[in-house]
């Protein structure tokens, strides 16, 4: 009866998502009722009706007649394994007096077989259990001449849906395979004008300034009077006049000064945005002239796009290289002055499994996807290697070809969270 009230609450939460009338509800829980499955030690069965018999290492306990077998995963910082402790009529048994095989039956088909040898005073199982400790149990024993069997389920991170439920709460799945992987370089820097567009304005002839027509802040075009000057060698006054469109970002010309030599504006035309990234010289065989790169505000979440323009030859004071990124036109989210995180695209490389990032959820201590097979999903807990922003490369803990959930998995993590993942030792 528990099954159908989780079921009732999954469908109540998704349709709830979609907006969906309770009577859209209703019919599709009793499709939901119709494909149940008894889910073994999942927590949400009724208080007393799969209690599990208990051994004293904390094992699942097998009994037939006189003679009882416990069974336990153990794992505490060695790779999981079964054990087994034996008794007849309640007192313990030499471990090599008897045989025992435990036959895995996982999900896709997947089988595995453990001996046991004995240890001390159990018997170990020769092989790891791989994650996830889900599967239909077979224990064979055999004692004094006589064969026992035992079979059990140990399911645990998985849950019956409905296809049609699972569409309707718009849970999208792919396969695994291989998968193209972009490798980045994470840099950091600012934002700065173009270095071709920005202006140190000087007198032509030195002389003594007699207005100043402009300030810091102010917009001119190419060819405004920016101030006036008085030649030495003349006395002949002529304008100072801008050789560009563009801002006023430094204004160093006072009415009555010497001009001298020195610089008196500077212009910036702010339409045109670099960036200037610091690398360090470990990472810079990686950088090739025209790599993507993404740039990301230090502040906020402004973005832009660009593509490495210069490659600075020599090292600067902090022994880093200079990259010189030109924005993409009509990328004017950021101005320049401002600190910026880069991620810049140093390498492309076929992996042979791969899954999407969207599918990826968090389940006890790791990090996995969920298979389906069916109607039924389960978890895969997941060896990762290389990742972008689409693809994470797998290294473990899922075969090629398999179904996995990519698009709303947390619908699937909540449904299996509340049948409770048991994990069955």
């Amino acid at each position: 009866m528990k099954h159908t009230t989780r079921k009732r609450l999954f469908l109540a939460a998704i349709l709830t998502l979609l907006g969906l009338t309770a009577c859209h509800h209703d019919e599709h829980a009793d499709a939901h009722d119709d494909h149940h499955g008894d889910h073994g030690t999942h927590g949400d069965h009724d208080d007393h009706a799969d209690e599990v018999p208990e051994g004293p290492n904390g094992g699942r306990l097998l009994a037939e007649d006189d003679f009882a077998l416990e069974l336990a995963i153990i794992e505490g910082g060695i790779e999981p394994e079964y054990r087994a402790w034996l008794t007849e009529s309640g007192r313990p048994v030499d471990p090599a007096a008897a045989t025992v095989t435990v036959r895995l039956d996982r999900l896709g088909g997947i089988v595995d077989e453990i001996a046991f040898v004995a240890q001390g005073d159990f018997l170990r199982g020769q092989s790891v259990v791989a994650e996830p400790h889900s599967f239909d149990v077979t224990v064979d024993a055999r004692f004094r001449g006589r064969a026992y069997r035992w079979q059990f389920e140990s399911h645990e991170g998985r849950s019956v849906i409905p296809d049609a439920v699972a569409a309707e709460a718009g849970v999208v799945t792919a396969r695994t395979g291989p998968a193209r992987i972009r490798e980045f370089l994470t840099v950091y820097g600012r934002t700065v004008p173009d270095p071709q567009k920005v202006s140190h304005v000087s007198a032509r002839f030195e002389g003594v300034i007699t207005a100043v027509d402009v300030g810091v802040g102010d917009t001119v075009r190419e060819g405004q009077r920016l101030a006036t000057v008085e030649a030495n060698d003349s006395l002949a006054t002529y304008p100072l006049t801008a050789p560009m469109s563009g801002i006023i970002t430094e204004q160093h010309a006072i009415r009555g000064e010497f001009t001298g030599s020195r610089e008196l504006f500077t212009i910036v035309d702010p339409s045109s945005l670099w960036a200037e990234l610091a690398v360090f010289p470990s990472d810079r065989p990686r950088l090739v002239l025209g790599a993507p790169v993404v740039l990301r505000s230090a502040v906020g979440d402004l973005a832009a796009r660009g593509t490495v323009a210069v490659i600075h030859p020599l090292a600067g004071s902090n022994q880093a290289f200079t990259a010189l990124v030109q924005l993409d036109d009509g990328e004017d989210q950021l101005v320049a002055g401002m600190y910026v995180t880069g991620e810049i695209e140093v390498d492309e490389v076929d992996v042979p499994l791969a899954v999407r990032r969207s599918g990826l959820q968090s389940f006890r201590d790791f990090t996995v996807v969920f298979a389906k097979f069916d109607e039924t999903y389960e978890v895969r807990m997941l060896t990762l290697g290389r990742q972008d922003d689409t693809w994470v490369e797998v290294l473990g803990g899922i075969d090629p070809g398999v179904e996995y959930v990519t698009g709303n998995s947390y619908l699937i993590k909540a449904d299996v969270e509340k049948a409770g993942a048991s994990h069955d030792h």
